[in-house]
């Protein structure tokens, strides 16, 4: 038998001449793209795990140009074999070009489970099947240049039902691990699982058809290990110590770096990469695997050997990524979303290459719903010992239990980004918008702010778009929470509170001025010059089954008429 997809292509990075492609193979073998233009580009895969893999660059693309391409593999001694697309499916890249208003489709927080009608009734619509049936109907102009994931695209803690039954077969048939404790028996805990986690996800017909397509970026968050992974150094201290963190350490960066981080480089840094060049040219799956599972603890360890942060630009906009989990320091007197290594870089890539639109791109809301941020700086504030050791206990806990661990739990970092925001806005060359795109709160809004120092409306415009869930909605009850948040008598009083625990003032102010929504839903932005534009669109289930998106709202964010 020919090699065989087992998932992909996954269409990662384009530009105006070059491209990469991502796939895996049941085997090794050569893996090639051809172009309907007459470029071609051929890899071998690299094995980990019993699993193959390839990365394919694409270079010599002409520019502002619609690509069909195809994918064959082969084996040495055999013809190579055509095996995407399939018949009648038309696939196909479009490179960029001087006068492409750029546009990028986001969410976060995706369970890949089935779409039964009993799934379709408990957690409702897919927006990334929605997605996907829009943009294989609608014409080629209007599809987006880029898919954003911003984080829990796999929950290794909560697999689905289907996920985890195999995982049951799985464990059942071998010996039992003495490492693997009560706690974490119904989860994913090593690579070979955390595959299963990407192929359900990403091996639909549709979702897998949109990922051929439209070029795709993601960044981690706790999902992608454990929840609340990293949300305090309590938390980091008793968690690392389980006998089942080294294992689940391996099997999440393992997978996170393979399936996900790759792709986001371009190929300039690819070529760099000297992390990636020791895995492709290792002597054989062993060491790769070694050498894989080194860096994943070295990882965990010593957040500042790896960086997970990256850019993408798009035409007049800039998208810069950054790790807001894996890069925290959680030391109990500094506490920061991100780290001083990690926090210079993001300075930098926002301060180094000028652009009409900067975007921050973070899992974690940078603005939070208003009475829930001061409710989180209050609570840090209190567990920082504002209110003695008992209180630190307690704020300590609180934390843990609700979740408190966004920008707003980081004041440190909260306010150096404002800061940021102010040096970005300052000078003749100050953008036309600075934007934080997020997910993680399972609630979509839209939060206009501004310096409170200037006057509202003028200058640079600075905007909180957050879009979540992709798949996954939020209990009742926290919905509720959530709509009162944004009450101005609960965000006075919000405010009283983390005054009394001693919190300064905040150097911005911002409200929401659409939203929340709660259903599974997609946000696009797009990029017009100076002008910025968003639209919401919500996923629903129409009479014949389908799943398709609904258009929620729409609005002009920056520009002239904004």
């Amino acid at each position: 038998m020919a090699p065989a997809l087992v998932l992909g292509p996954i269409l990662r990075f384009v530009d105006d001449s070059r491209a990469t492609v991502w796939v895996e193979t049941d085997r090794p073998c050569t893996v090639t793209v051809d172009t309907a233009v007459g470029v071609s580009a051929t890899e071998e895969t690299w094995g980990v795990g019993g699993h193959h893999f390839a990365l394919v660059i694409v270079r010599g693309l002409p520019a502002d140009t619609l690509v069909d391409y195809t994918v064959r593999l082969g084996e040495d001694g055999g013809d190579d074999e055509h095996v995407w697309p399939p018949a009648g499916v038309a696939c196909h890249l479009r490179t960029s070009g001087p006068d492409r208003r750029p546009s990028i489709a986001f969410g976060s927080c995706r369970r890949g489970e089935n779409h039964d009608a009993e799934s379709l009734e408990r957690i409702g619509a897919d927006a990334l099947t929605g997605l996907a049936g829009r943009v294989r109907t609608e014409a080629v102009d209007r599809h987006p240049d880029l898919l954003l994931f911003l984080g829990d695209q796999v929950y290794a803690d909560d697999p689905s039902r289907e996920v985890l039954a195999r995982l049951r077969r799985h464990r059942a048939a071998h010996s039992p691990d003495p490492d693997l404790t009560p706690e974490v028996r119904d989860e994913i805990c090593d690579l070979e699982e955390y595959t299963w986690l990407y192929h359900e996800s990403w091996g639909t017909p549709a979702v897998r058809g949109l990922m051929a397509c439209v070029p795709s970026c993601m960044i981690l968050d706790d999902h992608d290990l454990r929840d609340d992974w990293n949300s305090s150094w309590s938390w980091r201290q008793e968690t690392s110590a389980k006998p089942w963190w080294r294992r689940r350490v391996i099997g999440a960066f393992t997978s996170y770096w393979i399936y996900q981080h790759l792709g986001n480089l371009d190929p300039d840094a690819l070529d760099r990469d000297q992390h990636y060049a020791r895995v492709r040219f290792a002597v054989d799956d062993a060491e790769r695997e070694q050498i894989l599972a080194d860096f994943s603890l070295r990882a965990d360890a010593e957040p500042s050997s790896a960086r997970w942060s990256y850019t993408r630009d798009l035409g007049p906009l800039r998208l810069i990524m950054i790790d807001s989990r894996c890069s925290r320091d959680l030391a109990p007197d500094r506490r920061g979303i991100v780290d001083d290594g990690e926090w210079k870089w993001v300075v930098q890539a926002a301060t180094d290459h000028p652009a009409r639109h900067v975007v921050f791109g973070t899992s974690l809301p940078y603005l939070m719903l208003p009475a829930l941020h001061h409710l989180e700086q209050w609570d840090e504030a209190v567990a920082q010992g504002a209110w003695g050791r008992t209180g630190a206990r307690l704020g300590e806990k609180a934390r843990l239990a609700l979740d408190l661990e966004h920008w707003a739990a980081f004041d440190n970092s909260f306010r150096d980004m404002a800061r940021l925001a102010e040096e970005l806005s300052d000078g003749p060359d100050a953008p036309a918008s600075v934007v934080w795109v997020s997910g993680d709160v399972h609630c979509s809004y839209i939060a206009d702010a501004h310096l409170v120092d200037r006057s509202p409306g003028r200058g640079t415009a600075l905007i909180q778009l957050t879009m979540s869930p992709f798949r996954n909605p939020l209990e009742r009850p926290v919905r509720v929470v959530n709509r009162l948040a944004r009450r101005k008598p609960l965000v006075r009083l919000m405010r009283r509170l983390a005054r009394a625990a001693g919190v300064a003032d905040l150097p911005l102010t911002w409200d929401t001025s659409a939203g929340p929504w709660f259903d599974n839903g997609v946000m696009t932005l797009s990029a017009d010059g100076d002008d910025l534009s968003v639209r919401v669109e919500h996923a629903f289930t129409a009479p014949d089954g389908s799943q398709r998106l609904s258009s929620t709202h729409e609005a002009q964010l920056a520009g002239p008429r904004a």
